[in-house]
């Protein structure tokens, strides 16, 4: 059953990368009316990735994302495009895991922190805090991001300049930039749709 949320009431979300110490989290807001592909979307910015592999959401044994990547029928995916988030979140302190990657298994908790009721409905989402950059894509995980971490951080290391040179340059693990990802979500289409 959907929250129950006035019209223009905003969404916060806390978003986890789960594994990783000092945590990688990202703090969202998003329009009561957020389907779970435009989530995904708005994710992937906030976190810094490239939307270069597959996603799903999952939730009490069941799966979203895009039916057709589900070649095999194996996880019964429920269609994202055609789910929103307040029929998967509830209510308050409600959660669910945004799965990334299948290969490397990026997994986020995402909790919906609380719903705020605003004068006026929120046309775009907005990402309010979040620490630490996101690991660099295909890196192996999370034992192939702390690997990657311990090599980056000694110049002396045989594999330094490899791995430096792969990742693009010098990688600023504790750099996050608010400012940056909200310019990027405002440069984005985002479908608006009230809920009544």
């Amino acid at each position: 059953m959907p929250a129950k949320t006035n019209s223009s009431a905003t969404l916060q979300l806390k978003i986890t990368l789960i594994g990783i110490e000092p945590q990688i989290w990202r703090r969202l807001q998003v329009p009561n009316s957020f389907r779970l592909c435009c989530l995904h979307s708005a994710f992937q910015v906030a976190l810094g990735w490239t939307d270069s592999h597959l996603h799903q959401f999952e939730k009490d044994g069941r799966h979203w994302g895009v039916p057709e990547y589900d070649e095999f029928e194996e996880l019964d995916l429920i269609d994202e495009d055609k789910t929103e988030l307040v029929e998967v979140l509830t209510g308050p302190g409600e959660s669910m895991t945004y799965v990334y990657d299948f290969g490397d298994n990026w997994r986020h908790e995402v909790v919906l922190e609380e719903i705020i009721d605003a004068a006026e409905p929120l046309k775009k989402p907005v990402c309010t805090g979040g620490a630490r950059r996101c690991p660099p894509e295909d890196v192996g995980g999370v034992s192939g991001y702390q690997k990657f971490l311990e090599v980056i951080f000694d110049p002396k290391h045989e594999e330094f300049e490899h791995l430096v040179g792969w990742a693009g340059g010098p990688v600023h693990a504790e750099e996050f930039d608010v400012k940056k990802v909200n310019a990027a979500l405002s440069k984005m289409r985002w479908p608006v749709r009230h809920r009544r």
